[in-house]
């Protein structure tokens, strides 16, 4: 098995492929870097735009098919209050 780099924060949540933060349920989702610097750089990028961020690079194991081997968050995601409203109206009113 080869090693993989990824983004972890303070609440154990993991940087994901689609640009948010995942829980780590569905490791393909997380985002992934073959080198350290890669994923320092990610980091350094999201520092800045949030500054409450306490983030760590954590290298991990990779499975056969090639994605993290790591440890699901304990802790929920945040619920944007946007997302949730959409979310309320959808189920109210289902297209």
């Amino acid at each position: 098995m080869s090693e993989l780099f990824v983004i972890r924060n303070q609440l154990g949540h993991y940087w994901g492929k689609g640009k948010a933060w995942v829980d780590g349920s569905e490791a393909r989702a997380v985002m992934r870097a073959s080198h350290r610097d890669e994923a320092v750089n990610t980091l350094v990028e999201l520092s800045s735009k949030d500054f409450e961020l306490r983030g760590e690079v954590v290298q991990v194991e990779a499975n056969p098919r090639g994605e993290p081997v790591i440890e699901p968050s304990q802790i929920p995601l945040p619920v944007d209050p946007e997302d949730g409203e959409d979310a309320v109206e959808e189920a109210e009113n289902p297209a």
